[in-house]
């Protein structure tokens, strides 16, 4: 136990599966652990590096571990696998892990706070919700469609149209359609209750939260975008750059070089694609305020906007605004200051 210096642990709900080397790398423990008896065995053990994958409950398990003096290390899970070998198992996926933790220049996963977990869940919940209502316009809209009764897109076209449907008697609408459409229109408001509420909640937090005011400062970010990227994000000590943080969101060329040529396609779309689109549409507003305005808009990142457009195109200039915000926001995490337009 005392020449143990790294220990993978392969998560799971009940039973945990835990394997250990030493310094140099040679297998010392295999052990099985039920989910009372982790940390309790841990808070035994010497402080040592313990690798998990950045899976369901890491962050709640990374911090009881931390709270006992180990070091964690969450490494992603596609960078484990290549260190699978043999058949597919819960020690063989231990001793990948722990392998894995050990290799030169692998990035592991910040550890999230509750703070930052809490916003994370507020946002998952409005997401859902939105892609709920999305889901139900459509399903209302194609239902209406059968009767004849074309909506437009658009979920306001719904608020107003489904009212006057139902008070309307010389539709052609039947009784049971009607109790349904009813019980529909009564779902959506429902679900508007919910948005409005989870974003009331994340314009509260957003006021409250020195670092996503600070955040806020930064043209293109709102208080939900703002919000979103200090959850991912959070102090921006996990990264060691800029650069790391928009490559990490997917906002960096995708790479196809060989023989010493190098070539560059569209962004990557790695990682989180929430934020990266919230990322997008806070670019894609300050672009056109620039440009509708392109005659009193001579700051610094103005004149950088007008050369991305001239250059480059709307659209690609868009994507290149959204990189930047990335790395404003992680300089402003990481250095705990404000924008400075000048």
């Amino acid at each position: 136990m005392a020449n143990i210096t790294i220990v993978g642990v392969d998560l799971a709900k009940r039973v945990f599966h835990a394997v250990g080397v030493d310094r140099h790398g040679r297998e010392v423990l295999k052990k099985m652990l039920r989910r009372e008896q982790l940390l309790s065995w841990f808070a035994n053990l010497a402080p040592c590096v313990v690798a998990m994958e950045a899976c369901a409950s890491a962050h709640h398990w990374g911090r009881e571990l931390m709270s006992l003096g180990h070091e964690v290390r969450l490494i992603p899970p596609q960078h484990v696998k290549a260190y699978v070998r043999g058949q597919k198992n819960d020690y063989n996926d231990a001793r990948a892990i722990a392998e894995a933790s050990s290799r030169p220049g692998l990035r592991f996963v910040p550890v999230k706070s509750k703070a930052q977990q809490d916003i994370q869940a507020l946002h998952r919940l409005r997401a859902g919700a939105i892609k709920e209502r999305t889901a139900l316009c459509n399903r209302l809209r194609g239902l209406l469609a059968e009767y004849g009764i074309a909506i437009p897109q658009g979920v306001g076209h719904l608020r107003r149209r489904i009212p006057q449907l139902l008070e309307d008697g010389e539709n052609g609408l039947e009784s049971l359609f009607r109790e349904l459409l009813a019980r529909g229109y009564q779902q959506l408001c429902e679900l508007d209750t919910h948005i409005d509420e989870y974003t009331r909640l994340l314009e509260r937090d957003a006021r409250e939260q020195a670092a996503i005011k600070r955040l806020s400062t930064i043209p293109g970010f709102g208080p939900i975008s703002a919000s979103a990227f200090y959850a991912a994000v959070g102090d921006g000590t996990g990264y060691r750059r800029g650069r790391d943080v928009s490559a990490s969101l997917g906002l960096v060329p995708r790479q196809h070089s060989s023989g010493g040529k190098e070539v560059l396609l569209g962004i990557t779309k790695r990682g989180d694609s929430y934020l990266r689109s919230l990322l997008v549409h806070g670019a894609r507003s300050v672009l056109r305020s620039v440009l509708r305005q392109a005659s009193s808009k001579d700051d610094r990142l103005s004149r950088w906007i007008k050369r991305r457009v001239a250059e480059r195109g709307v659209n690609k200039a868009t994507v290149a605004l959204a990189n930047k915000m990335a790395r404003i926001g992680w300089a402003i995490l990481r250095h705990n200051t404000t924008y400075q337009p000048a």
